[in-house]
């Protein structure tokens, strides 16, 4: 082929049909793929640099689910939380029932001073009741036993605060006598033994216990049973409170990572939730995080968007562009092909005239 012999027009012919041959070809690869960097001998610092973005963008993408998963989480600890809020809600209702309702026993347990005693405004007359005389009631109803001693001046008002802490209650009847009683949260159980140094509870009679009324204490057993029937329900709906095998209600933590280094990260400590715990604490404290979780959500689906775009500005071809140049680079052939042939009739007119 060494041999062969073109002439000066023949080759610069050919010459510019390969190259636009080679232009109508990338041309033509850049329509194809949308790319006019598709490979690092087109553009290299724009293509390691669209790769590292694009690399970055799948690392971010891989987390979202991470991210997602932990949004499912949150989501599923705060249906817990509005389930065992309206739970408790119900639990208090129940509960006011129950103090509303007759206690359950009638009377209750009560006695009388053997002897009269002063005023309201003082109970010690000097007689009956003096200065240094004492007064004691054996625990009632789980208080704590009651041990006074009188000073010159002591009103009723005072000895039903000292009394308060054993479940009893004083007052004075119509004779000026004082009788003691169990208060409304004692009504089951029986006073416990008066005595004293003072006149007024020398002998006093015991307190006989108090008489159970049935019609009562059914209506109380049922409000009872309907309160711990909640009050289980709070505990095992907090224990299904779960997703993916995650229960933020349940003592499990949550990790999520929203970077690629590993580096920004949220812990998410878990409670193990039953009947005792603060709900509305710990329901503003999920209700932070998860905010916190979302708006993440959101900014990684945004940054995902950026890189995506850096990395398409750096690589993707005008379509509008490449369609025009080849438009061109296709005339420009039949232009060059048709040059191609002029320059040959020169060599044709020779032959006719060897012919």
């Amino acid at each position: 082929m060494s041999g062969i012999i073109l002439s000066a027009s023949v080759r610069q012919n050919l010459l510019s049909l390969q190259s636009t041959a080679d232009l109508l070809a990338t041309t033509q690869n850049r329509l194809s793929t949308g790319k006019k960097v598709n490979t690092a001998l087109d553009n290299p610092t724009n293509y390691f640099t669209a790769q590292g973005l694009d690399n970055r963008a799948s690392d971010i993408s891989n987390l979202l689910d991470g991210i997602g998963n932990g949004v499912q989480v949150l989501q599923a600890a705060n249906t817990g939380l509005t389930s065992l809020q309206k739970l408790v809600d119900t639990a208090k209702s129940i509960a006011t029932q129950v103090l509303q309702a007759p206690a359950g026993y009638s009377p209750k347990s009560s006695t009388t001073s053997a002897t009269t005693v002063g005023t309201a405004a003082n109970l010690v007359d000097g007689t009956n009741i003096a200065s240094g005389d004492t007064l004691t009631i054996a625990a009632t109803g789980g208080g704590t036993a009651t041990s006074i001693i009188f000073g010159a001046s002591e009103s009723l008002d005072q000895l039903n605060a000292a009394l308060a802490g054993n479940n009893v209650s004083a007052s004075l009847d119509s004779t000026g006598k004082l009788v003691f009683t169990t208060t409304n949260d004692a009504a089951s159980a029986t006073l416990g033994a008066v005595g004293g140094t003072a006149a007024a509870f020398t002998g006093v009679a015991a307190a006989p216990a108090p008489v159970a009324d049935a019609a009562s204490q059914t209506i109380r057993a049922n409000l009872v049973s309907q309160y711990n029937n909640v009050i289980q329900q709070i505990t095992t709906t907090a224990q299904d409170a779960s997703f993916n095998g995650i229960n933020l209600l349940n003592g499990d933590d949550l990790k999520l990572t929203f970077n690629e280094t590993g580096k920004s990260i949220l812990n998410i400590q878990g409670v193990t939730f039953d009947a005792a715990d603060a709900l509305r604490t710990e329901a503003s404290t999920l209700g932070s995080n998860l905010s916190i979780v979302q708006i993440r959500q959101d900014f990684s689906k945004n940054l995902i968007n950026v890189l995506q775009t850096g990395s398409a500005n750096l690589t993707l071809a005008d379509t509008n562009e490449e369609a025009a140049n080849s438009q061109a680079l296709a005339t420009r052939q039949s232009i060059a092909v048709s040059a191609l042939a002029l320059a040959n009739q020169a060599q044709a007119s020779v032959l006719q005239l060897l012919r």
